[in-house]
């Protein structure tokens, strides 16, 4: 994920000398609780789904509800730490996010556990900026790329460890230990932050616009539940009309409002310049298509491919332990050829991953995937390194950390929708081609027993405690069916990227200007 603070050296106001080394340090510790909780949850998800007897929607939610919440609260997140103090805001981050993370790990009600993961996702958007702001208060303009390049390892080692320990975790110990290790870290987070981080605060102090963070809220919120439910209520039903009408009409209104606010949360006048606005876009393209992609193959894995959670972390460790190579990479090759050409090229090769991915079949070995896992490091890299000079680049300097703020927003939205539109698409098409698989047999079945057998199918699981003949051709049934559904989620995210790529041409670089955002790929 692309970060973009804006620390102006005259507006900040803060005590004693910083500890550059101990900073990074603290702040690692810290993001390192969110970048293996966004991986690990992915594994746990199938088994989630069994002992909690979750739905697909339910499944879809743990990650939407999260997503939404720091997309939603980011920029509200950066300006509260110009207002009280990064490193309080910082803090305040990291207890929450443990303290909703042994919240998760002693629940036993879906319901709750999707709650509190909205909650994370609120204290999670309160301590990612923190983050970046003290490590530019800590460490001077010479030395700052050092510790970016720092950062940057530990995070793509956090991403790349993530599924490994996970698999770990949830095949050896429970899937609420995936959540209770954030604890100690968080507490070790907390314990080192209160000792070594120094506060500051802009002394320009900015109201916040609390009307537009609830309609842009409320406006997110009644698009993707729309989403999410259409499968289960029909995209017919006046439920869904109304979730949509009520997303439409309240984004206008936000709109409405950000026109005519004296500080709005998101000025429209960002959006006046092209590039800013294409790339906002790519970042949405960028992440609907991995996100929502990525969110189906741990059920493929487990549920079709009958992989234990620690062998599905190990197959998806190609894709992030990819990107640790890629990342640097990239930023070498948008220095020499511009955005325009890498993030297209970058998006073409994404592309060609995920339509390998459409080919996968039920007994795919480790290089069926490994190969197209590592072509989407490859292929997403640039995306999220060239991101940060399309977006921030090209806003006026006066927005330059709101620009920062869109960019992270749009990446966790697009993630969002990409999760609940491909669910939406795998769980119709599953649906579709179930009673085809399942041949006469079906015409014999109740209208409710077939509806549990779809809704099975949409997470590539059979019904547990089947026995007989009539056992392998339901689990048959439901396999072939999902793969169907996979496959067409992955031809949708096929054409996204290629949208995406067309639209990376019609970008261009940003300016180099002094002074300008920290940002970190």
């Amino acid at each position: 994920m692309a970060q973009a603070v804006a620390v102006p050296p005259d507006t900040r106001d803060g005590g004693g000398e910083a500890h550059p080394w101990l900073t990074l340090l603290a702040v690692s510790l810290g993001v390192i609780m969110v970048m293996l909780d966004g991986t690990v949850v992915a594994i746990a998800n199938p088994v989630i789904g069994v002992e909690l007897k979750a739905s697909l929607s339910d499944l879809q939610w743990i990650t939407s509800g999260y997503l939404l919440a720091l997309a939603v609260f980011l920029i509200t997140a950066g300006k509260l730490g110009d207002l009280f103090g990064h490193k309080k805001i910082f803090l305040i981050g990291v207890a929450g996010f443990a303290l909703t993370s042994l919240a998760i790990g002693l629940t036993s009600s879906i319901g709750m556990l999707i709650g509190l993961r909205v909650l994370q996702g609120l204290f999670g958007a309160l301590l990612q900026p923190a983050a970046l702001a003290l490590l530019r208060l800590a460490f001077p303009g010479e030395r700052l790329n050092m510790a970016m390049g720092a950062w940057g390892a530990i995070i793509g080692l956090s991403s790349a460890g993530g599924p490994i320990i996970g698999g770990l975790l949830v095949e050896h110990v429970n899937w609420q230990s995936v959540f209770f290790i954030n604890v100690p870290v968080g507490a070790a987070a907390l314990a080192f932050g209160l000792w070594v981080l120094r506060d500051g605060k802009n002394k320009l102090l900015a109201k916040i616009d609390w009307l537009g963070v609830l309609l842009l809220s409320v406006a997110m919120f009644s698009l993707v539940w729309s989403i999410i439910k259409a499968p289960e209520w029909g995209w017919g039903d006046s439920r869904t009309i109304a979730f949509l009408a009520a997303a439409v009409v309240v984004g206008a209104v936000f709109v409405f409002w950000q026109a005519r606010a004296a500080e709005p949360l998101l000025p429209l006048s960002l959006f006046r310049n092209l590039s800013v606005s294409i790339g906002t876009g790519l970042m949405i393209l960028m992440a609907f298509s991995m996100f929502g992609a990525m969110f189906f193959l741990t059920f493929f894995f487990q549920g079709v491919h009958g992989l234990t959670p620690l062998e599905s972390g190990l197959r998806m460790l190609p894709m992030s332990a990819g990107m640790i190579v890629a990342s640097p990479i990239a930023g070498i090759l948008i220095g020499k050829l511009g955005p325009r050409v890498t993030i297209a090229g970058g998006m073409l090769i994404t592309a060609v991953a995920m339509f390998l991915m459409s080919r996968l079949g039920v007994e795919a070995q480790f290089m069926d995937s490994a190969i197209p896992f590592v072509l989407l490091a490859f292929g997403l890299s640039p995306v999220f390194v060239g991101a940060t000079e399309i977006i921030v680049g090209n806003a006026p300097e006066e927005l330059a950390g709101v620009a920062g703020g869109v960019q992270n927003s749009a990446m966790q939205v697009g993630g969002a929708l990409g999760t609940a539109v491909l669910g939406a698409i795998v769980a119709a098409k599953v649906s579709s081609v179930l009673p085809g698989y399942l041949g006469p047999a079906a015409a014999g079945l109740p209208p409710a027993q077939l509806e549990g057998l779809k809704a099975a199918a949409s997470v590539g699981m059979a019904p547990p405690g089947l026995s007989g003949p009539a056992a392998n051709v339901i689990t048959n049934a439901s396999h072939l069916s999902f793969m169907d559904g996979l496959h067409l989620g992955f031809v949708v995210s096929t054409a996204v990227a290629v949208i995406a790529a067309i639209l990376a041409l019609f970008v261009r670089a940003g300016r180099k200007t002094e002074g300008a955002p920290v940002h970190v790929g």
